[in-house]
């Protein structure tokens, strides 16, 4: 393995995360990832380096006491030498080698891997590429913000979120179908970080189908399930790449497994 170039704390297993390992494996660098399962991260110390804590040090007066935001209930645990490198404290959470630099946003995790090292293609081969792979990551980011607050608030779901989350893939998709349409990936005619970040984010916002009883319920239906109909070259890119090493070695099964 090579030495790593970033150090991440985060959830796991966590399709965000991933970006950044795949482009490790293409270009041939390390990254270390360090994590837990979501249900388990609130008993880790947040830091540099992280570890599970005692449970004589999980109390209230602890120095690293925190109250938890999005995605966690109850306190959490983390470091000021954390909190200062990720003011938002959130994870994933990336640092530089020496734990000197905090890097947060998984995209910004992504370019960061892209830009450790010279000798590919990933992130364009000039700025004009480069600032057009940022546009589609950057319209990427709308939708897996509007993906993440859909998916955590499955259990309070309204006829307003499910509607706003449609509108959200609907626009993103149809940028993405019609990329696809002039050039053989999303922001080139070659593979770049734009490809990563999509497959990522879809491929963690169609874990709706694990939700399909509660939706049912609720008299609403799978956002997702015509999708492969309406956006062939979207889902067709989604699910080519996602059967390539470098890509298939992180997602495994992710894309047809559902929650048990």
């Amino acid at each position: 393995m090579p030495e790593s170039a970033l150090k991440v704390f985060s959830y796991l297993p966590n399709p965000r995360v991933w970006k950044a390992q795949i482009a490790a494996e293409l270009i041939g660098i390390g990254v270390e990832v360090v994590g837990d399962a979501p249900k388990n991260l609130a008993s880790w110390l947040w830091d540099f380096n992280p570890r599970p804590m005692e449970d004589s040090e999980r109390h209230d007066e602890s120095p690293h006491a925190r109250k938890s935001y999005r995605g966690f209930q109850g306190t959490l645990f983390k470091t000021d030498a954390f909190l200062e490198a990720h003011p938002f404290g959130t994870v994933p959470a990336a640092f530089s080698p020496d734990g000197e630099v905090g890097i947060f946003e998984s995209n910004s995790i992504l370019r960061a891997v892209a830009r450790a090292q010279a000798d590919h293609d990933l992130y364009g081969r000039n700025g004009y590429e480069a600032s057009r792979i940022d546009s589609f990551m950057d319209a990427g980011l709308v939708f897996a913000r509007e993906a993440q607050v859909y998916l955590l608030g499955i259990d309070d779901m309204t006829a307003e979120l499910h509607a706003r989350m449609s509108s959200a893939y609907e626009f993103y998709l149809a940028g993405i179908e019609r990329a696809l349409s002039n050039s053989a990936c999303i922001a080139a005619e070659f593979l770049t970080i734009a490809d990563i970040s999509f497959v990522c984010d879809l491929a963690q916002f169609c874990r709706e189908r694990d939700y399909k009883n509660t939706l049912s319920e609720l008299g609403l239906g799978l956002i997702s399930a015509e999708g492969a109909k309406t956006y062939p070259l979207a889902f067709g890119h989604l699910h080519a790449l996602a059967s390539k090493p470098e890509f298939a070695g992180r997602m495994g099964d992710y894309l047809t497994r559902t929650a048990k």
